[in-house]
């Protein structure tokens, strides 16, 4: 059936109600989808604790932002919890009480794993404005939500929309009908941004020799934080680069607007600009909207290692929490304690490993904001192994870059310790003839 302007007009207000009509929809027993970061229901997660009265065994798969009174309140355990495979800055508190758990899976794998194991009937994003011909956009977000989105629609499931006018889209960006949206309502809050980052010296210094190690044309995949920000300044020199990434960032729009990222020579996408979502500044959301070349796609094509490895001359760029002298990396816990996760770091790895002229380069600065070494030994115990020593390539700190790829165990521990910190260096040299590795 064909529909006009105001049968879609009509359909909004038919569907329009207030946060509390949407909460309302709300049961005991729901498993709850959200969209993530730039359109997660911020407003209706601020409340969503005033049903815990009235529910019990409701779960929700949601982003890493955000600090909501249902993640921290010990009283939530059995009728709110919720988990993800990223944790945020707040899951160290939600996680002793109970109310949150972690999901050990990379980025493209989650949601078919997850949804799998545990079927789910409830989908709530933050969305732009209806279009004129229907439709909402989850604008800075293809996580997993084209996968979401087509099963909503597919299984007939409770779609709850909050509408923003703030918010914007990009190419790529999923869309969903309004007759398949069960409530909405409308809400008028800034969206989430994350502000710069100013670079330490260190991360200076890893950022130079890290853009010594990419060559024009190559096709890069960053993500966010002081390191990969000073590698982005020190771009600015090259040509022609490709970009194939998890998460747009700031410093790439920069390097987009200056020339330097093209993507003429990149395997396929050629011309475009690929990645995951978004996350940076509301001058960074703007240029992509306005940059048609700029494009959001699933992240289980994006981040899939054997399309990774199709791009033959990708640069995955990563960083960790600590290292031991073989070459494993952890880059989510802080011992057994889960701080981030595994997300797509290793996927681009392996994807960079197997590609024709690949480089992985693992950046770090030798030491912790407490001067304790991020070279150890051995990892500490009950440290998750994100990044298998057997997929190391290029190992960067402030004092230097060495090249893993092909080097025994001796040759690796010897080259490690040569990036340490100057300082730890004899104690480390000691550890590793003790261990055999000498």
């Amino acid at each position: 059936m064909a529909y006009g302007k105001e049968d879609y007009r009509r359909m909004y207000v038919e569907r329009l109600g207030t946060l509390d009509d949407c909460l309302a929809i709300l049961r005991s027993g729901d498993t709850i989808w959200c969209s993530n970061n730039y359109n997660e229901p911020r407003m209706l997660f601020s409340r969503l604790h005033e049903i815990a009265p009235r529910v019990e065994n409701v779960f929700v798969f949601k982003s890493r932002i955000g600090n909501y009174p249902f993640m921290t309140d010990p009283a939530m355990n059995g009728r709110i919890n919720f988990g993800n495979y990223f944790y945020g800055p707040h899951y160290k508190e939600a996680h002793p009480l109970g109310n949150c758990t972690f999901f050990p899976v990379d980025l493209p794998n989650y949601y078919r794993t997850a949804a799998a194991h545990r079927p789910w009937n409830v989908f709530i994003a933050q969305v732009s404005p209806m279009t004129e011909d229907g439709y909402f956009h989850i604008g800075m977000n293809q996580t997993f939500e084209t996968e979401l989105v087509r099963d909503a629609l597919e299984g007939h499931k409770t779609i709850i929309l909050e509408v923003n006018p703030r918010l914007t889209w990009m190419n790529g960006a999923v869309r969903i009908p309004v007759e398949a949206v069960t409530k909405l309502c409308e809400v008028d809050m800034p969206e989430d941004t994350t502000p710069p980052i100013v670079c330490t010296e260190d991360e200076i210094a890893i950022g130079h020799t890290a853009a010594d190690i990419i060559s024009d044309g190559d096709t890069i995949q960053m993500g966010i934080g002081g390191i990969t920000n000073a590698i982005g300044d020190f771009l600015m020199r090259k040509n022609d680069l490709g970009l194939h990434t998890e998460q747009f960032t700031s410093s790439m729009a920069t390097l987009i607007s200056a020339g330097v990222i093209t993507g003429k020579n990149k395997v396929f996408d050629r011309g475009l600009h690929v990645g995951v979502f978004a996350d940076g500044t509301h001058e960074l959301y703007e240029f992509l909207h306005n940059d048609p070349n700029c494009v959001l796609r699933p992240g289980c094509e994006v981040v899939n290692p054997f399309e990774i490895a199709r791009q033959d001359h990708i640069v995955a760029i990563n960083t960790c929490i600590e290292m031991d002298l073989t070459g494993q990396v952890c880059a989510e816990s802080i011992g057994p304690r889960q701080f981030s996760g595994s997300g797509g770091g290793f996927c681009f790895s392996l994807g960079a490993f197997y590609a024709a002229h690949g480089k992985g380069i693992l950046a770090l600065t030798s030491r912790t904001k407490k001067g304790v070494s991020k070279i150890r030994p051995m990892l500490t115990p009950g440290a998750v192994v994100t990044h298998p020593r057997n997929y190391m390539h290029y190992v960067i700190t402030e004092y230097g870059a060495v090249n893993l790829k092909g080097a025994s165990v001796r040759e690796r521990a010897q080259a490690i310790i040569s990036v340490a910190h100057p300082d730890d260096r004899p104690a480390l040299t000691d550890a590793a003839k003790e261990l055999g590795y000498f």
